[in-house]
């Protein structure tokens, strides 16, 4: 018998088949179910997740990659670092303390949370700050007797590797960072030096930030880092793991002292692939060859990923080949079971994580056993390919031909940022500092129910819309009573927000139950774009014009913009993303163009997303960027010089961005720096910025209603650098999360704080 290829992965989804881990946590965080029934269902719903891969075959399992909120919290949390306002007196970090930083408690804020590389989703920000690192628990040891007492499974023990987790840390400064390090090894060395003692076999540290501009002055550094965890735990088997980009510096990382090194061959653009083949691999290292895209949803082409691991065996013996996904399953949704209702085409199309590991040990048996062993299942995956690519919908002519003309529309405005201000001044005769919110109101229970009467024929539409209506009505009646000046609809009628739009527009389908994490329990069902996207009428005029008609004060018409709906969609990949990017704009056009025509003229294009999608390699940023910005002002550049554009952003790191920004031509920007206020308003101070902004302040993530003298304060800090004429006071983001409880109270004190700031400016002027 040949030798053989190994097949394994390197995360599973955390929120269960029918979300299960998101309802125990909602669950517990409401008092509904205690601790103790919380962390039974907790394991149960573990427990299920290891049966899953054990049963598909998979000769490598990951365990430790299961988390009770995030993996970057539980590092965290094990290690002890916990800041000082939650009072943390040592040893194990309790659910509570593990909870507040998360989410925030009565009296200490929650830890920042921002994205996950260039995906969508959002990890708690370590605070690192001048306590000492210790051994508060080994979560990966605890993973690895779960996995091994519960279901027969010897796992493989999933950890943040040193070098990402103090990258991906903040409270302390740069230059700090080796020193950082040094404090952090003896720990990770303690932690592996316990695996080892209990006979782990092969550990998974993930260091993707090593594809992420890696300085070759820190390759020293990483070099120390595993020859000293090398060892201290000789024994034990090391994948240092890499993923959503091509490594750098390759020819040192592949020396580094570790048994397996695991490389990402689908989001490489085939660097890492070129590297392999201009190195000797090394004899007694592994392969972990990341060949199922973990983090879309298509079938793969099986035919190109044999092709594409025999060339990796030219390099690699089949007896040190690891057959994986290129990242964790964790940003797909779980399984395709519950998806009847798709066209047969598009269903057989699909791969979810439960489908991704079948391709994976397929290709394994193709390589183990020959393809004639797996023929029926080949042929199979490519009359399934052939019959979805054929589609009508994906080779629509008249979008071809529209995309095709987009060099002759205008894609500026027709005054300058700076003129357009003053007669925008003119028209709207705003206060000193208006206040204004994100878009989204709460959605409370009757709102979800009323929506799913509808969706279910329980409801016709004249009683839903009647029933929208009211909602709306509510929504600006209090808006009005609270002393907002410019108002929004509430977006009652409206589910995920880029979902909403997708429901509307040409070429998007939608699962049934294709959810992924995007932040602790918060998931989102992403619209998959399928076909060629192209506008089929307006979408929101209705909602806006009848919210307009209830009040004298301005409403702002609600829209989500190109490069976020294109960043939080599952996207076709057999065409360029800034294709995908110019349909979308060119749809979106046309809507903003309707509500214009209906009197909406101040209209908010949010794009939270647009720096998720920014490349890692920094030589690949400005190319997006262009493009990015390109697909926005192709929406928006067509309006009236009155008519008022605003955008929103949300859970980014900006200060390299503000040029970009500014390259938007947004009339009003607002952005969500809640848990990260004084690093943006640095960013300003440096670089300036001379359009309108709002800088949130405060965090609708957590259920804590800040004092108005917080958010006068936070007001008050941001305009030390920005010009008062230009600046908007709100919230960091929609409240669509939130309560009513909570929600009326905030808004209240966030327009005390408002006037408190205006009064302020106007006796220091005086």
């Amino acid at each position: 018998m040949s030798k053989q290829v190994l097949v394994g992965s390197l995360g599973y989804p955390r929120i269960g088949e029918n979300r299960e881990w998101k309802k125990a946590l909602e669950a517990f965080w409401s008092g509904k179910i205690d601790e103790a029934a919380f962390t039974a269902e907790i394991e149960a719903i573990q427990l299920s997740h290891l049966q899953v891969q054990k049963e598909k075959g998979l000769d490598i399992i990951p365990v430790g990659d299961f988390t009770l909120y995030d993996h970057m919290l539980d590092m965290a949390t094990t290690f002890g670092v916990v800041p000082e306002r939650f009072e943390h007196k040592g040893g194990e970090v309790s659910l509570a303390t593990y909870y507040a930083m998360a989410r925030g408690s009565k009296n200490a804020t929650a830890c920042e949370m921002t994205k996950w590389f260039n995906t969508n989703y959002h990890y708690i920000v370590p605070e690192i700050g001048e306590a000492a690192p210790y051994l508060a628990v080994n979560r990966p040891l605890a993973a690895y007797r779960f996995a091994k007492e519960k279901a027969g499974i010897e796992g493989k023990p999933v950890i943040v590797g040193p070098y990402t987790f103090l990258k991906l840390s903040k409270g302390f400064a740069a230059k700090d960072f080796a020193a950082k390090v040094e404090q952090f090894l003896p720990v990770y060395v303690q932690l592996l030096q316990e695996l080892a003692a209990e006979g782990v076999k092969w550990v998974q540290i993930d260091e993707p930030s090593l594809v992420n501009n890696a300085k070759a002055e820190e390759l020293e550094l990483v070099e120390k880092i595993y020859a000293t965890l090398h060892e201290a735990a000789p024994g034990l088997n090391i994948l240092l793991q890499t993923y959503f980009e091509a490594v750098d510096h390759f020819d040192r990382i592949v020396k580094l002292p570790v048994q397996g090194l695991g490389l990402d061959f689908v989001h490489d653009g085939g660097a890492n692939l070129q590297s392999l083949a201009a190195i000797e691999w090394p004899e007694d290292k592994w392969l972990g060859a990341g060949v199922i895209d973990g983090r879309n949803i298509w079938r793969a082409d099986l035919d190109s990923k044999l092709d594409l691991l025999k060339q990796l065996q030219a390099y690699v013996p089949a007896e040190r080949l690891i057959v994986q996904p290129s990242s964790s399953l964790l940003h797909v949704p779980v399984s395709l079971n519950r998806e009847v209702k798709l066209a047969e085409e598009v269903r057989n199309s699909l791969a979810f994580a439960s489908e991704k590991l079948d391709e994976l040990v397929l290709l394994g048996r193709a390589l183990n056993e020959g393809t004639e062993a797996v023929a029926t299942e080949l042929q199979t995956s490519r009359d399934a390919l052939s019959a979805f690519r054929a589609l009508p919908e994906r080779n629509r002519q008249d979008v071809a031909e529209a995309t095709a003309n987009l060099a002759q529309l205008r894609n500026s405005r027709n005054l300058p940022f700076a003129e357009r201000f003053e007669v925008q001044q003119q028209k709207w005769q705003l206060p000193l500092l208006p206040t204004t919110t994100i878009g989204s109101f709460p959605q409370t229970p009757e709102v979800r129910q009323a929506r799913q009467k509808w969706r279910k024929g329980e409801w016709d539409n004249a009683r839903y819309e009647t029933f929208v209506n009211e909602q709306i009505a509510d929504c600006i009646k209090v808006q009005e009573e609270i002393g907002i000046d410019v108002l929004v609809h509430g977006e009652f009628e409206r589910t995920d927000m880029v979902e909403f739009f997708g429901e509307k527009l040409d070429g998007f389908l939608f699962t049934a139950n294709g959810w992924v994490q995007s932040y602790g329990s918060r998931c989102v069902k992403p619209p998959v774009i399928y076909g060629d996207v192209a506008f089929a009428g307006a979408m929101t005029v209705k909602e806006s014009a009848y919210a307009q008609s209830l009040t004298e004060l301005p409403v702002k018409g609600m829209l989500t913009g190109p490069i976020t709906i294109l960043n939080w969609s599952f996207v076709r990949d057999d065409m360029t993303r800034e294709q995908v990017a110019n349909q979308i704009a060119l749809s979106l056009r046309k809507e903003v163009e309707a509500l214009e025509s209906a009197g909406i003229e101040m209209i908010q294009v949010d794009e939270p997303a647009l720096r998720e999608g920014l490349p890692l390699k920094s030589r690949d940023q400005e190319g997006y960027l262009n493009w990015a910005i390109n697909a926005f002002r192709i929406s928006t550049a067509s309006v009236k010089d009155t008519t008022q554009i605003h955008t929103h952003m949300c859970y980014c790191e900006f200060h390299d961005m503000i040029e970009a920004i500014r390259a938007l031509d947004a009339d009003v920007i607002s952005i969500e720096t809640s848990r990260s206020h004084g690093e943006l308003i640095s960013s300003f101070e440096l670089q300036g910025y001379d359009h309108g902004v709002g800088l949130g302040v405060y965090d609708i993530h957590s259920p804590r209603v800040p004092s108005v003298e917080e958010m006068a304060d936070m007001a008050d800090r941001a305009l030390r650098v920005l010009d008062a004429k230009l600046f908007w006071i709100n919230p960091d983001c929609g409240l669509k999360t939130r309560g009513w409880a909570e929600t009326v109270p905030a808004l209240k004190n966030m327009v005390e704080a408002a006037k408190a700031a205006r009064e302020k400016l106007q006796s220091t002027v005086q």
